[in-house]
């Protein structure tokens, strides 16, 4: 069995003492008991330093002082974002699934996307699935198909480029990071 050091056992007495009627002038400070315990645990933890080092003289009234400040600081912060006490009322709270106009948009785009990936080249098709949906790397790709990694920057990038011009502008595709210098043709 280990020994516990000095200052463990000035702590746990502390505890031990104050732990019930600290969360009890909380409960009343706060109006709710859960929240008294939180912040009577975040009391303890920001003394337990002062007790460790014996640098608190009187340890009890710290710990007290140290709650409260936190204590008024949670009611404090109530008054700047209030939440709502209790539970939500389900019949007047917005939705959190998208309207019928969002879903039929984006079927209809979903769909647009479909039409153009069945338009593009073979190899663009590939590369660009490849690179989007599984998420591969340009040099993984390369390695897979068996053709050179600048081959598939060269896929990838007139893929994007076919795609966008395809696609109304409301469709956002992902970008590339080709240099402005270097321009890629088809």
């Amino acid at each position: 069995m280990s020994e516990e050091r000095p200052d463990q056992k000035r702590f746990a007495g502390l505890y031990r003492t104050t732990v019930t009627p600290l969360r009890r002038y909380l409960a009343r400070m706060l109006g709710s008991t859960t929240e008294a315990q939180d912040v009577a645990h975040d009391a303890y933890l920001r003394v337990y330093p002062k007790v460790q080092d014996e640098s608190a003289r009187n340890p009890e009234a710290v710990l007290y002082t140290t709650a409260r400040r936190l204590a008024l600081n949670k009611i404090k912060r109530r008054t700047i974002a209030p939440f709502a006490q209790g539970e939500p009322n389900y019949d007047t709270a917005p939705s959190a699934d998208p309207g019928v106009v969002q879903q039929v948009m984006a079927r209809q785009e979903l769909q647009q996307l479909e039409v153009a990936l069945a338009q593009l080249p073979p190899g663009c098709r590939t590369v660009l699935l490849l690179r989007k949906i599984e998420l591969l790397s340009h040099a993984e790709i390369a390695e897979r198909l068996g053709i050179s990694i600048s081959t598939v920057e060269k896929q990838h990038a007139r893929a994007l480029r076919l795609l966008r011009v395809a696609l109304p502008a409301r469709i956002t595709l992902p970008t590339t990071t080709l240099s402005p210098t270097k321009e890629v043709r088809s």
